[in-house]
């Protein structure tokens, strides 16, 4: 994958250039990503990016650490932001160039719909697996 891709929302009026490209997705099974986009999240992250049509984008707190962002006008998810770090996810769907990379993990699996069960010989983490990581790290969820 080249060194920054390019990635848009349905209707155009929010795109992104996401430098330095993760080469795999997370899958997030929770149930709050699954209501939020029908199915999993499937995540990509980069070291560094730009938004053009901030204007567009609607953010939305869904939990007191996480924030998950739509553009006004076509309802496409943009990214899911850990605000404890202000780091985000971009929604993988957005990149064309995304399309064939591998599954670094799921995570929340333990909250996953049984029709949503994605085969691979990947890491699996539990919500409680995940919280624990985060707290290991110095994050409070309290």
């Amino acid at each position: 994958m080249s060194p920054t891709i390019h990635g848009h929302c349905l209707c155009g009026a929010v795109r992104i250039e996401l430098s330095g490209p993760a080469q795999e997705v997370e899958l997030c099974q929770c149930a709050m990503c699954r209501r939020w986009g029908g199915a999993f999240y499937a995540a990509l992250r980069g070291e560094d990016f730009t938004i053009h049509g901030e204007e567009a984008i609607t953010a939305y707190a869904s939990s007191d650490w996480g924030e998950r962002a739509f553009c006004s006008h076509c309802g496409s998810n943009i990214w899911w932001r850990f605000k404890p770090t202000g780091n985000r996810s971009f929604s993988a769907g957005l990149f064309d160039d995304a399309a064939h990379l591998a599954i670094e993990k799921e995570i929340f699996v333990d909250e996953r719909a049984d029709w949503c069960r994605v085969r691979g010989d990947h890491p699996q983490q539990t919500g409680a697996e995940v919280i624990a990581e985060a707290k290991a790290a110095g994050f409070s969820f309290d």
